[in-house]
């Protein structure tokens, strides 16, 4: 007789579809959610953090596929939670994987990672070529495609393959409105510490407010780590309600969709903090709007980048750093102005990751340096910007 181990989700055998906006159809065992979902397929390289992937905003409205053949094995657990409000709980919208999902075998898993899956809507397929859709997108770009998960073998192919080639691109779609915060917050959680529970953040550190596009929880225990007092607001905050609040720092948030798009209620807001001369530290999306607001573009990637593995030059430090990534859009260097430098290149593609300005206390950078997952080579970009704000005035009183 087998025995069912620790935190493992029962396994009925269940079928899944994944229709790419061609006509191609992948088959195979359906994982977590049962349904359907309309997303954007990308690829994700990294072995490890799957958790923090799939509950990371940024891949509001996308299907990630795992190049990595294993996931599961580390389970879910509260720790490493990326939500960072109600909100933000609409992350990736499924899950592509090699092989059949590994049983939680890791001391931290409270639960299974199907059952996480499902309790977040989230649909998986296993058993498909990932190596063949990874090639596939890195020739034709990242599809819109449908993922469909059912108790029985039955699927309309046909309603698929039209969802798949009607649904909206990347492009042009506003996301961040769906997973920011509602209300303005405070947080006061460190980094998780091996010997307990989260630090406590500073009564008496500068302010920084961050304006939350979908921002990443890791990025605010990092702040918090780094001396900072974090209060988050809502994205579509404007400049006066974030000045109103007296702030030595402000963050632009990693987020969702097109830059763009959301730059249409954003980039007022960015400028405004900027000519009130307040520091500021733009990530990922944040990055790319920082760029929108000082006259420069944006661009489509091809196949993004994806992962936690990718290496960036800091042309300040003369170091290559390993860093964490997940963007679909890149900034034109071409395009920034002449008060811009650049301070970070990939050494992948040569993509602008980070530029700063001259004349202004702004700095920004495309990538992820909070990790989670991934290498801490980039956490210095928290420590110096932290590190260099005013204290405030008035000290809290404890």
């Amino acid at each position: 007789m087998t025995t069912t181990p620790k935190n493992q989700a029962p396994k009925p055998i269940t079928y899944a579809r994944l229709v790419l906006a061609d006509g191609t159809v992948f088959s195979g065992q359906g994982i977590g959610a049962t349904g359907e979902s309309v997303g954007e397929l990308c690829f994700n390289t990294a072995m490890t953090g799957q958790q923090e992937i799939l509950a990371d905003p940024s891949y509001a409205g996308q299907i990630v596929c795992f190049t990595f053949p294993h996931v599961g094995n580390v389970g879910t657990n509260d720790e490493d939670e990326e939500a960072s409000s109600p909100p933000a709980g609409k992350a990736a919208v499924g899950m592509v994987m090699r092989a059949d999902m590994t049983p939680p075998a890791n001391y931290r898993s409270a639960s299974h990672f199907a059952d996480w899956m499902a309790a977040r809507g989230i649909i998986g397929i296993s058993g498909v070529d990932t190596r063949a859709i990874t090639r596939r997108i890195r020739e034709s770009g990242m599809p819109m495609s449908v993922i469909a998960h059912s108790a029985t073998d039955k699927f309309d192919l046909e309603a698929l393959k039209a969802a798949a080639r009607s649904a909206q691109t990347m492009e042009g779609r506003e996301l961040a409105t769906d997973v920011m915060a509602e209300s303005n917050s405070d947080w006061t959680e460190g980094d998780w510490a091996w010997e307990g529970d989260q630090g406590v953040g500073p009564l008496d550190g500068p302010l920084v407010v961050v304006l939350d596009y979908g921002v990443k929880a890791n990025i605010l225990r990092r702040l918090v780590s780094a001396g900072a007092q974090v209060k988050v607001m809502p994205g579509k905050s404007s400049a006066k309600d974030v000045l109103a609040q007296n702030p030595n720092g402000v963050v632009v948030s990693n987020g969702p969709g097109d830059p763009a798009a959301t730059g249409q209620y954003a980039l007022n807001t960015i400028r405004g903090i900027i000519d009130a001369d307040v520091p500021v530290l733009c990530i990922c999306l944040g990055h790319q709007m920082l760029a929108l607001a000082l006259g420069g573009r944006t661009i489509k990637m091809t196949q993004g980048h994806h992962g936690a593995n990718h290496p960036v030059k800091n042309h300040e430090t003369g170091q290559v750093e390993i860093v964490s990534m997940n963007h679909g859009f890149a900034v034109d260097a071409d395009s920034l102005p002449d008060d811009a430098i650049e301070t970070h290149v990939s050494l992948f593609d040569e993509s602008n990751c980070g530029f700063r300005l001259k004349s202004r206390p702004v700095m920004s950078v495309q990538h992820h340096p909070e990790a989670s997952p991934g290498p801490q080579d980039s956490f210095a970009v928290f420590d110096d910007f932290v590190g260099g704000l005013k204290q405030p005035q008035v000290s809290v009183e404890t």
